[in-house]
């Protein structure tokens, strides 16, 4: 068996919560019960496989502590329990178990892979990735162009109440902004002003006041890598 059946990619699986974690981990417990029997399941055999070290590599410790505190998630929630003729180390998937990966959206931790993490800016992956493996979309698109918030504001060493579109538009402003770009003709640093003034207007703004309701996996990835793209004009801005 493969973890990478039923995982996101390492470096995701290692940043989510237990009970994050739990639906790939119920749905790989519940395709070993298939090859090895019901009620089969022991946390120290798992930890032990092949599966997890050819998946995890020298992260090996990582993801088995991350396994071990999704599987106490899960017995305490009641998605797995004690096999009871065979002793409290070995467990079974329960019926709750079951109806949680069948009403689960699988499907979204499979889509993961749409943003490799090293094809975008480290902090940025580290604050969207976890999200986005999830399905949270509307707070990944929201995190992504914070975040370009967040590094306008730094590299313009612009005060903290300074906020949203009058926040970019003082940092570009074509005449005297301090991340515009002189060596380019006005009307394109008067384009790249009404760029960032647009994505934190339309994606970021909105999502601090109401629910955008972002459902489309491809759709919120696009954005993510705009949001990594004006991140980079940021950083190629601040050191000129």
């Amino acid at each position: 068996m493969s973890l990478e059946q039923f995982f996101p990619p390492l470096e995701t699986a290692l940043q989510l919560e237990p009970e994050e974690l739990s639906i790939p981990l119920l749905r790989c417990l519940i395709k070993e019960e298939e090859s090895s029997g019901a009620g089969r399941l022991n946390l120290h055999n798992f930890a032990g496989t092949g599966a997890i070290d050819t998946y995890a590599g020298d992260k090996v410790d990582e993801i088995v502590k991350a396994i071990t505190e999704s599987w106490i998630w899960l017995e305490r929630e009641g998605m797995i329990a004690p096999n009871a003729r065979l002793g409290i180390e070995w467990n079974y998937v329960t019926k709750r178990g079951h109806r949680l990966v069948a009403l689960s959206d699988v499907s979204k931790y499979i889509k993961s892979n749409i943003i490799p993490r090293n094809s975008i800016d480290p902090v940025l992956a580290s604050k969207v990735l976890p999200l986005f493996i999830r399905g949270d979309y509307d707070t990944a698109v929201f995190q992504a162009f914070k975040e370009v918030e967040i590094r306008v504001r730094r590299a313009a060493s612009l005060p903290d109440e300074l906020l949203g579109v009058p926040l970019i538009r003082t940092a570009f402003h074509p005449e005297n902004g301090v991340l515009s770009d002189k060596d380019r003709h006005v009307a394109e640093r008067q384009a790249t002003s009404d760029l960032f003034a647009g994505a934190i207007g339309l994606f970021k703004n909105p999502s601090s006041h109401r629910d955008v309701n972002w459902e489309d996996p491809i759709e919120c990835a696009e954005l993510i890598y705009l949001a990594n793209h004006l991140l980079r004009i940021v950083e190629k801005h601040s050191k000129k």
